[in-house]
C-alpha cells in the first residue's frame, strides 16, 4: 500500500512528515510557500495517521520503508527530506537505511536518542472519547479537557476528527494500534548507523526536546550536521 499524500508545485522534490498523533494538514501553510520557492512538495500521512493506510504493525523501520515505497511509486530521485518530532525520527531511520535516496536532511525538533513515553494523558484522553455518547467536536473538546489542560494541544488533536456518518464522528488516525506501540515512538537510532549527507537540525529555543547535551550523539550518527535554533519557539 502506497502512503496518501498532497502534492503542491513543481521542481526538485521536498518531502514532509508530521509528528505523532498529527497529519499532513499540519504542513500546508509552509507547504504552499515551499511550492511557490520551485518545490514539488509532498505532504504525506505515515501509516496510522491521516488518511494513509491503518496496520497493527507500528515501528520506524516499517515507515521507513513505506516511504521508500511511496519514493519509488512516484518514481522520486534525490529528494530531500524534512521530519518533524515523530516524522523526524522516521526521516532520520529513512536516511541511515537509504542514504542514495536523499539530497538533504532536515530533523525538526527531535534528536536521535531514546525518548522515555510521556503521551500518557493524551492518550488516556482520547481514548475517553466514546462516539456512541458524543455527538460534536465541542463536546469531544470538554471530554479532552479533563485529560489536557492546554487549548492548543486539544484542538490539535482534535483535527483527527472526522464524521464517518451522518450520525457518528471518529479518528482518522488508528488510536488503538498507535497507544499499544506507544514505546516505539521514542526509539533511537541504532548503535553506530550514520548518515554523511547534508544534514539541518533545527530547535526550537523554548523547547527541551534538543540540548546540549544531544550535540554529540548527533554528530555521532550525521557527521555533517548542523544545529539551528529559532527564537521564542516552542
Amino acid at each position: 500500500m502506497i502512503l496518501h499524500s498532497k502534492i503542491l508545485g513543481a521542481g526538485k522534490p521536498l518531502i514532509i512528515l508530521h509528528g505523532f498523533l498529527g497529519m499532513s494538514d499540519n504542513w500546508k501553510t509552509f507547504a504552499s510557500k515551499y511550492a511557490a520557492a520551485g518545490f514539488q512538495v509532498h505532504l504525506i500521512d505515515q501509516r496510522n495517521h491521516g488518511r494513509s493506510f491503518h496496520s497493527e504493525n507500528f515501528s520506524y523501520d516499517l515507515m521507513a520503508t513505506d516511504l521508500e515505497r511511496y519514493c519509488q511509486y512516484y518514481q522520486l530521485e534525490k529528494v530531500s527530506l524534512l521530519g518533524h518530532s515523530m516524522g523526524g525520527k522516521t526521516a532520520m531511520f529513512f536516511a541511515i537505511k537509504q542514504p542514495e535516496m536523499l539530497s538533504k536532511l532536515l530533523v525538526v525538533d527531535i534528536a536521535p536518542k531514546y525518548y522515555p513515553s510521556h503521551h500518557q494523558d493524551i492518550l488516556k484522553g482520547l481514548n475517553s472519547l466514546d462516539f456512541s455518547v458524543i455527538k460534536s467536536r465541542m463536546t469531544a473538546e470538554n471530554q479532552l479537557a479533563k485529560y489536557i489542560p492546554d487549548q492548543a494541544t486539544r484542538l490539535f488533536l482534535l483535527k483527527n476528527l472526522y464524521w464517518k456518518s451522518k450520525q457518528e464522528l471518529g479518528f482518522r488516525m488508528h488510536l488503538k494500534a498507535l497507544s499499544s506501540s506507544i514505546e516505539e515512538i521514542g526509539k533511537a537510532l541504532p548503535t553506530n548507523s550514520q548518515f554523511k549527507g547534508e544534514t539541518l537540525f533545527i530547535k526550537g529555543e523554548n523547547s527541551n526536546y534538543i540540548q546540549d547535551s544531544d550535540i554529540p550523539n548527533i554528530q555521532q550518527h550525521f557527521p555533517n550536521a548542523k544545529l539551528q535554533t529559532i527564537k521564542n519557539a516552542g
